[in-house]
């Protein structure tokens, strides 16, 4: 059973799910945004190519990546651990000493969590952000001619575990892309002071067309991306050269980037600094939604079944 047939059940079992289909739920009473997200050993992450230490940076960023997708300023997290007895004082210690970096760094504080034994390493982490702008992001906000934007380069995280996973050399920037990402923050609270109308965006965690296929259905348009536009790193093209891969496949498919892709208006656009980067636009509304992917002499069609196919499956893929 894949994660999306769960989340069909889990709406029709709710008699409010209102708040459920973004990554991060906004609590209006509260003006507050609320994600939480689960590292399980073995599935998100490995403990034979992270340290402790890692593991509390990248688990903390991508809770924080999910806030940063709704614009929200980071304030607090809880923490909730589950670990096999056999585990160390020092895995809790070097975990907790990533945890409080990440959180000095952005001014966050841990306001609790809980701790368990289990058969593997589990950290869980819920995050709750403060609305900043008068406007909100959803998948289902993107409209006709809007541009397509992302934060930064796109592959660099699943090249670095490839290489991680397949004993392969590669440049530490791509290891540390992988093992140590950075959630948006800066730049999302950036677009947040210069909106002027909502928007549909979420993060790259699980890849950039799952992302956009997400908004073209949530919207009921479909995307026009165009490749030769989406910023990639040299330290990617020469993996994968080196290695006689296609390094496309990073760049569309791979996840845990943290990057942010928005559809915003011409006008908010134009007032991004260059941290922010047009790759596509939205098409006309349509009943069956794609993203097509131009390249220089070619192009594709990223349907339901490719989609379907490529993307990343939490009940079929683990490391």
């Amino acid at each position: 059973m894949r994660e999306l047939d769960f989340l069909n059940i889990i709406n029709s079992k709710l008699s409010d799910n209102s708040l459920i289909g973004d990554d991060c739920a906004y609590l209006k009473e509260f003006g507050l945004f609320v994600t939480h997200d689960t590292l399980v050993e073995d599935v998100h992450f490995s403990m034979y190519t992270t340290s402790p230490y890692q593991l509390g940076i990248k688990a903390v960023n991508a809770n924080l990546s999910d806030l940063a997708s709704a614009l929200a300023k980071p304030l607090y997290i809880t923490v909730s651990i589950s670990v096999p007895n056999t585990v160390k004082d020092l895995f809790v210690s070097e975990l907790y000493r990533g945890i409080n970096d990440v959180c000095s760094f952005y001014g966050i504080k841990v306001a609790g969590g809980d701790i368990t034994s289990s058969d593997k390493i589990v950290i869980s982490i819920c995050a709750l952000g403060k609305k900043v702008s008068d406007y909100l992001v959803s998948r289902s906000f993107a409209k006709k001619d809007y541009y397509i934007v992302t934060t930064g380069q796109l592959g660099n995280s699943s090249a670095g575990l490839y290489a991680l996973m397949n004993f392969l050399y590669a440049d530490d920037f791509l290891k540390k892309s992988h093992l140590e990402p950075q959630a948006r923050v800066n730049e999302a609270l950036e677009l947040s002071k210069i909106m002027n109308s909502d928007i549909a965006g979420m993060d790259t965690s699980d890849g950039l067309i799952d992302s956009l296929y997400k908004i073209a259905c949530a919207s009921k348009h479909s995307i026009e991306l165009d490749f030769n536009k989406i910023p990639v790193s040299s330290q990617l093209l020469e993996f994968s050269k080196q290695n006689n891969l296609d390094y496309k496949n990073f760049v569309l498919w791979g996840g845990e980037d943290f990057e942010l892709v928005f559809a915003l208006s011409e006008e908010i656009y134009e007032k991004l600094s260059d941290k922010f980067h047009l790759i596509g636009r939205v098409l006309n509304k349509d009943n069956n939604p794609s993203v097509y992917v131009n390249y220089s002499n070619s192009s594709q069609e990223i349907t339901k079944s490719v989609f379907e196919r490529n993307s990343f499956n939490h009940f079929k893929n683990s490391l």
